[in-house]
């Protein structure tokens, strides 16, 4: 695939982020939209935040910013301002990843700016959104887990309290629903002439991502003739989704003799072919089961059984043995050693430190039939400025020094 045809080629986004916001146009970029990031003359320090820090810059930007194209201009200042505008003019999205109004405090906001472009699409991503009791709290990614119920404080051996490793669902979360609907609202600006507002709130992100388990909660509040639990488990309610996994045994982790796997067979076609495959008929036998999602639930007697069997086969024959006789195990990787999986190696690419700056996860949705072009390294702050003024604005020679001269660029640029 060359860069005339990548997916979002010809999808223009003016870019204002702080930190973990900028996450909203990651995959935007790796598909081909130009996304350009405006800075102030000191830059997103985002590239000293959290670690790894690799050679001087957090693997935060090297991922966050790649595929972008970087500009400083100091919005303080008009000159800095009409440049600003002047880039929204032929742009599709205009991006506010920062507490939200400080574009409109500039006199940059979306009633400002749908002036210069009436079909500009506007999306504000901050950490609680714009309404509601939180909306002008600080607060960092973690805020969001915490607050949407997603973690479970944890205590250390001396009683203090502590933040457990878990997965950040907020601050990923939040590109996922933020991409869909600015493509949403590009493509219906593109067909009416009219732009939007929208705005996202990376708590938001997070509650809705774990609509499972919120859901589950509220139908459980409703009475216990109305809303049962499963018809294998004769209708009587487990805990909510996965905390009602604890008494599974034909759906449970078990201890292969290097690893773990985890074993699925809830189906009882499954169940059956598992035990045939072992030369273990007999527990089909006894414990046939019901039809559908039936784990089993409680049954000591055979989760032990199923241990020992489990014991006497690698983590690989395990997963060989699960192709061959059609019942599902898979293996349970961490995010250290999921790069040596088989499955990832064939599923991934992964961009080089050499040339990335880190090593990090290529996109993963594929094509069928083309290759993504990998998007540049994250950028310097100011990195692309010059090339921006030229080659998206169309600035010749003179004006490119008139520019420097004026203070849009920031005082140091002024002085170059």
């Amino acid at each position: 695939m060359n860069s005339s045809n990548m997916p979002l080629q010809g999808l223009r986004i003016i870019e204002s982020s702080l930190l973990g916001a900028a996450a909203i146009t990651t995959s935007l970029a790796d598909l081909g939209a130009t996304v350009i990031k405006v800075e102030s003359p000191e830059g997103d320090y985002i590239r000293e935040m959290t670690w790894p820090i690799i050679e001087g810059v957090s693997l935060m930007h090297y991922h966050l910013n790649r595929g972008k194209k970087s500009i400083t201009l100091d919005l303080k200042t008009e000159a800095g301002k009409e440049l600003y505008r002047e880039l929204v003019r032929d742009a599709d999205v205009v991006i506010e990843a920062m507490r939200p109004g400080v574009l409109a405090k500039l006199g940059l906001g979306f009633e400002d700016l749908r002036k210069v472009n009436p079909a500009i699409v506007f999306c504000t991503v901050s950490g609680y959104g714009m309404t509601g009791p939180y909306k002008d709290m600080p607060s960092h990614g973690i805020a969001y887990d915490t607050w949407s119920g997603a973690v479970t404080p944890a205590y250390d051996e001396e009683g203090f309290c502590y933040i457990p490793e878990h997965v950040s669902i907020g601050i990923n979360a939040a590109p996922l629903f933020g991409g869909l609907a600015v493509l949403a609202g590009v493509f219906r600006a593109r067909a009416t002439g009219a732009g939007c507002m929208m705005e996202l709130g990376q708590s938001d992100a997070a509650a809705f991502f774990d609509w499972y388990r919120c859901e589950s909660h509220l139908a459980y509040a409703r009475p216990q003739d109305v809303v049962t639990g499963n018809k294998a488990d004769g209708y009587v309610r487990r805990p909510v989704a996965t905390a009602g996994m604890k008494e599974g045994v034909r759906y449970q982790i078990y201890a292969s003799s290097d690893g773990h796997v985890l074993f699925m067979a809830s189906e009882q076609a499954f169940w059956k072919n598992f035990c045939e495959g072992v030369g273990r008929g007999d527990l089909f036998e006894k414990w046939p089961g019901s039809r559908y999602a039936d784990h089993a639930r409680g049954n000591r007697e055979l989760q032990r059984e199923l241990r020992e069997i489990f014991r006497s086969r690698t983590s690989a024959q395990w997963m060989e043995f699960s192709a061959r006789a059609n019942t599902p195990i898979a293996p349970v990787n961490t995010p250290q050693n999921i790069v040596d999986d088989p499955q990832f190696k064939a599923r991934f690419d992964l961009l080089p430190h050499e040339t990335h700056g880190a090593d990090m996860l290529s996109f993963p949705v594929h094509f069928v039939g083309e290759q993504l072009l990998p998007p540049a390294r994250a950028p310097v702050a100011g990195e692309h400025t010059e090339q921006v003024l030229r080659e998206v604005l169309g600035c010749d020679d003179a004006r490119v020094a008139a520019i420097r001269g004026s203070g849009a660029l920031g005082a140091a640029a002024a002085r170059d």
